[in-house]
Formats: structure tokens, sequence, C-alpha cells
């Protein structure tokens, strides 16, 4: 009989986090639960409710864990578009892709439509975080006032509705489902053209 690895408390909360995160991308937000993630995990409910309090909390969790990867993604993309080496359509697919592919559109939908709208308090953080890193200048309204962070909702806003409803509107009005992606690059791509 092989013995089990004692996670640290950290460790567990990740593991609990990362098995949410496939929960979400496989099954979506309903299925996120303290009793089928403790499952994935082989841990008890009890030990769940121990590190995130209730299911709201797990799903508020989850939020700040998806947002801050995808920041950390995005914030990379940002410094190699800024060094030469990476594209805004990069930048433009991580963002798409997380509230698609990653679940964070379906999560934040989830949430405040059962009314855990503090939940999505990481996600805004976050990105505003990000936002002031990438454009330090805009964090005291010095320079252009706010393109950066204008850009910044536009393309969340974008990402946001092209999870939920893009395929069926862009079918609705023949465009390729591509459209709203290809919107948020030329978006970009005119933020940085200096005489933009």
């Amino acid at each position: 009989m092989a013995t089990r690895k004692r996670l640290s408390p950290e460790e567990s909360r990740h593991a609990a986090l990362e098995a949410a995160r496939v929960l979400l991308i496989e099954a979506g937000p309903q299925a996120v639960t303290l009793k089928a993630v403790s499952a994935r995990i082989g841990k008890t409910h009890a030990n769940l409710l121990h590190h995130f309090g209730s299911a709201a909390g797990l799903q508020k969790a989850l939020a700040g864990y998806l947002t801050e990867n995808v920041c950390n993604a995005i914030a990379d993309a940002v410094r190699a578009t800024k060094a030469g080496s990476g594209s805004p359509r990069k930048v433009v697919d991580l963002a798409f892709d997380a509230f698609d592919r990653e679940g964070a559109g379906a999560l934040a939908s989830w949430m405040i439509l059962t009314g855990n709208e503090d939940a999505l308090a990481p996600i805004v953080e976050t990105i505003h975080d990000l936002v002031d890193e990438i454009a330090p200048g805009e964090a005291d309204h010095a320079g252009n006032p706010l393109r950066v962070h204008e850009e910044t909702l536009a393309l969340v806003l974008m990402a946001m509705g092209d999870a939920l409803i893009g395929s069926a509107l862009t079918r609705s009005l023949g465009l390729p489902e591509t459209a709203a992606r290809e919107r948020a690059e030329r978006m970009l791509l005119s933020s940085l053209d200096p005489a933009g």
C-alpha cells in the first residue's frame, strides 16, 4: 500500500483550484461544487470548507485563480509585444480564450446570476493591476488620459460577450467566428500607432 504525500495547505488549495478549473471547462460553472472538487482531489468536503468557507468562496477563489493566471500570461505577451517579439493578436487570443475555452465568461455569468457578484472582485482587481503595470503613467492619469484603461475595458467586454453569445451572433450577422477577435486586434494595433 503506497502512502499518500501529505500536501501543505497551499498545495492542497492549489490542487482544489486546479480541479475546479478542470470541472469548469469540462462541465460548466454549475459543476464547480465543494463535493465535486473534493471528490476530484480525494479530500473531504470539510477540508474544502476549511480552505474556502463555502461554494461561493470556492467560486471567488477560482475566479481569482483563473484571472491571475490569464493576466500573468497577458502581461508576458504585452512585454513581448513591446520588445518586438510578440503581437497584439497574441494578447487578444489570450483574453478571448480565457473567457471562452478557460470558462471565465461562464463562471462570471454564473456568479452574477446566482447573486455572488462580489466574487467578481478578484477578476476586476487583477485586471486593474495588470493595466497599471502595462501603463504605469495612467495609474496617476498622466499622459493620454486612461487610453489603456479604456482599451482594456473594451477588450474584456468583447472577450466576455464573444464567449457568451459570439457564435450565435456572428452566425446571425453572417460574420466569421473570428470577427470579434479581429476587431479587438485592430483596436490594439491602432493604439500602438503613434499617430493614432
